[in-house]
């Protein structure tokens, strides 16, 4: 038996060697085309693409790999930790993929290549015909591949959750968002009635784009962003992306008339990337590296780009920077002003931009259309008059058009349904974390010095190291010596705008 065992492992090695490479060639291919890839790249791009996402689908398939993983699953209690839990992992995903006929696989795989920019085409102009053939497809793909893949025990949009946040399905989901429409939708109503007082008018300047880089690199460096093993570009929605922990990238998108939106997209990718370059080295050579979860991930963006970025602490140091780049615009500004302006609440139309308190009233919207469609419901010819319905329902706002409203997001382009709810997930982990973290370290202190060296290296301890070599739920529970519970989030926005607010609550 332990020879038969070894024979399976070194040919589970050669796959995981040949299958990081494919994820080399994939990361590459997809910064370049949301980065610098001119537009009329796309359709030869698609045919490279076909061939090598069938390579991608003989190399998963392959009945050597299949037997070889097989074998190790029944052994799974003689192998290390690691390899035994990426086992169960990469067994679960061959088991999907072996069910979805090639055909199908390439044709998605391949209509991706293409998809993100004829939406960002349609986004800029405004326009959703030109984007609404391609969702459609995109679908349409997706349900046959649902079809394939229900079992009694998971189906349909379950299956496309499960894959996101592995335990997590519209049971669990239901229970966690009904707890926020119990306890916070009532709260967001209350504070909306109030305003703030402060000086605004340095939102009424222009920031030049080459200055907000300036100051987007002084996050970089507060953040202790390694330059050595990453990078910064421009994209119409910014993200963040990697191979391993020494080459990981992020971008921004700059607008001029709103110096926020950058400031928060570059700490929110930030909190990504310092995730992807503090996971344990020795894991860039297995299938365990990266994130845990896209909730996990989700955790520590939010978690940089709210609790720590949007905190008195914070800016204490980072303002008077911000004074230097933007001397003219913030003459009149202090501290207390700017503090009060970006922790301002407003029910507004724009996910990435929306304020803490009302972002999961974002996420609830895209979370009730993908159940809707997936439960076949609804259709991609409704989909504008849905959301602007839900927006109006949920946040009170009037949708003006398309390009602010159904087309703002990437996701659905690139076929990440399951994904959105996950915001909101990570965001209710990140308040679980942050809970914890206080025991340990006192982060005002710590944030004096402009460096998040020691809140990083916490991190890195309790959740950063394992990578994706645990679930998520055991690292949660190894972070905080508790199972996730949603009442932190709660409890920490209320807490928070209620000093902000001063409101009794």
């Amino acid at each position: 038996m332990e020879e038969t065992i070894n024979i399976a492992l070194s040919i589970y090695k050669d796959y995981q060697k040949q299958n990081l490479a494919n994820k080399f060639v994939n990361f590459l291919i997809g910064w370049d085309s949301q980065t610098e890839a001119p537009n009329d790249c796309f359709e030869a791009r698609g045919r490279q693409i076909e061939v090598l996402s069938t390579a991608t689908y003989k190399l998963n398939t392959s009945p050597e790999l299949v037997k070889a993983v097989q074998t190790l699953y029944e052994n799974r209690t003689s192998l290390n930790e690691i390899t035994a839990h990426e086992i169960v992992v990469v067994k679960k995903n061959i088991d999907k993929i072996i069910k979805v006929p090639m055909e199908e696989f390439v044709e998605l795989s391949t209509l991706l290549a293409s998809s993100q920019n004829i939406w960002a085409k349609a986004k800029v102009e405004n326009n959703f015909e030109l984007f609404k053939p391609t969702l459609k497809r995109i679908i349409e793909l997706l349900k046959l591949y649902l079809s394939h893949l229900e079992t009694p025990k998971l189906k349909g949009y379950n299956i496309l959750l499960d894959e996101y946040e592995p335990g997590f399905t519209t049971k669990e989901y239901d229970e966690f968002f009904d707890t926020l429409k119990k306890e916070l939708v009532p709260f967001v109503k209350k504070v909306a009635t109030k305003a703030l007082q402060y000086n605004h008018s340095f939102t009424n300047f222009k920031y030049p784009k080459d200055d907000q880089k300036k100051f987007a690199k002084k996050i970089m460096d507060t953040l202790c962003f390694n330059h050595n093993k990453g990078l910064m570009k421009e994209s119409e929605h910014p993200f963040t992306t990697g191979f391993g922990t020494s080459d990981v990238r992020f971008t921004v998108h700059y607008h001029e008339d709103n110096l926020a939106s950058a400031i928060f997209s570059a700490i929110h990718e930030l909190g990504h990337a310092t995730y992807e370059m503090q996971v344990d080295p020795a894991l860039d050579v297995t299938l365990s590296g990266g994130g845990a979860s896209l909730a996990m991930h989700e955790s520590q963006s939010r978690f940089y780009e709210n609790i720590i970025g949007r905190s008195p602490a914070f800016w204490k140091s980072l303002f008077p920077k911000l004074k230097e780049i933007f001397p003219k615009q913030f003459k009149s500004i202090n501290l207390n002003d700017f503090l009060k302006h970006i922790n301002e609440v407003k029910c507004s139309l724009i996910r990435t931009e929306a304020d803490e308190l009302t972002y999961p009233l974002h996420i609830m919207v895209r979370y009730d259309i993908e159940k809707a469609l997936f439960n076949n419901e609804i259709t991609v010819d409704e989909l504008p008059v849905i959301w602007n319905k839900l927006m109006k329902e949920y946040l009170g706002v009037e949708v003006p058009n398309n390009k602010e409203g159904i087309l703002q997001d990437i996701h659905w382009a690139g076929a990440a349904f399951g994904y959105f709810p996950t915001y909101a997930l990570g965001s209710a982990y990140a308040a679980q974390i942050y809970h914890s973290m206080k025991k340990d370290l006192n982060i005002k202190e710590i944030l004096k010095s402009s460096s998040t060296k020691e809140i990083n290296e916490w991190l890195k301890e309790k959740i950063h190291c394992y990578g994706a070599a645990k679930y998520p739920q055991e690292i949660l529970k190894l972070a905080t010596k508790e199972k996730f519970k949603p009442q932190y989030y709660v409890t920490y926005l209320i807490k928070k705008y209620s000093k902000i607010y001063d409101i009794k609550w």
